[in-house]
């Protein structure tokens, strides 16, 4: 009798076989992946209306190629019908190549992602939003999970958003078992200066786009862009356990 109550117990607390098969899913990248000593990966995901997160996205590009890392860079794709962009006076999207939901499972191929996000309302915008929403299957599979992730972002004002905006990338990150890296106060002593004003905090660098979308990035914002990209690079190439061959 000992024996069946024993037995019986052991079945009410063992998980259902489809979530044991789902947590051997859910394994850490590096464990999942053989080419453990490639070269590090790293993809920049943004959206921009105005072209002020595009700007910070190719200075993190440059950022993460100093380290020797492989960078690609996208947009997510546009919500906006046309002629409301052209309403919002939106000049033309550039040549970065747009990260369609048939594109998705190719991220399960990097090591870490940066995620450029605008401000809307002190949140990030639609336009990421329905990004993540449509990361449902990798989120499913645990693809996405032990990778590396980053934000940096562009608000309208000082006070508009800089930190909540990381904040609720955050939680999208988080589902999907990535690694948030901050980059801190790792900048050094500019971030502390008072002399102009500019974005970016210990989330993730950030520009200020001013009230009408005329101010761009300074140089201290590109600068921090740039630094938040190498520094990325470095920790997501030892979360994956990938080298780097630095170019400079």
């Amino acid at each position: 009798m000992g024996s069946a109550c024993s037995r019986r117990g052991a079945n009410r607390d063992a998980p259902p076989s489809s979530l044991q098969t789902q947590s051997k899913s859910h394994q850490p990248a590096d464990q999942q992946r053989p080419d453990t000593m490639s070269t590090a990966r790293i993809a920049i995901i943004y959206y921009s209306t105005y072209g002020h997160v595009r700007t910070l996205a190719h200075a993190a590009k440059a950022g993460v190629e100093k380290t020797g890392a492989t960078c690609s860079i996208f947009q997510v794709p546009e919500t906006l019908p046309e002629a409301v962009l052209k309403a919002m006076h939106a000049p033309d999207k550039g040549d970065d190549p747009v990260l369609t939901h048939d594109k998705l499972p190719e991220l399960t191929e990097y090591d870490g992602f940066l995620f450029g996000v605008p401000t809307r309302f002190g949140m990030m915008c639609a336009q990421m939003k329905a990004f993540f929403d449509s990361t449902g299957g990798l989120w499913q599979k645990g693809a996405l999970t032990g990778k590396a992730g980053g934000v940096f972002f562009s608000t309208g004002t000082q006070n508009g958003g800089q930190e909540t905006t990381a904040l609720t990338t955050v939680t999208q990150l988080t589902h999907h078992g990535i690694i948030f890296v901050p980059p801190g106060y790792s900048y050094g002593a500019s971030m502390f200066s008072l002399d102009e004003p500019h974005g970016g905090s210990p989330y993730g660098a950030g520009t200020l786009a001013g009230a009408d979308g005329s101010r761009q990035p300074s140089e201290y914002e590109l600068g921090y862009a740039g630094h938040q990209g190498e520094y990325f690079a470095k920790v997501a190439a030892k979360i994956g356990g990938k080298v780097l061959e630095a170019t400079s």
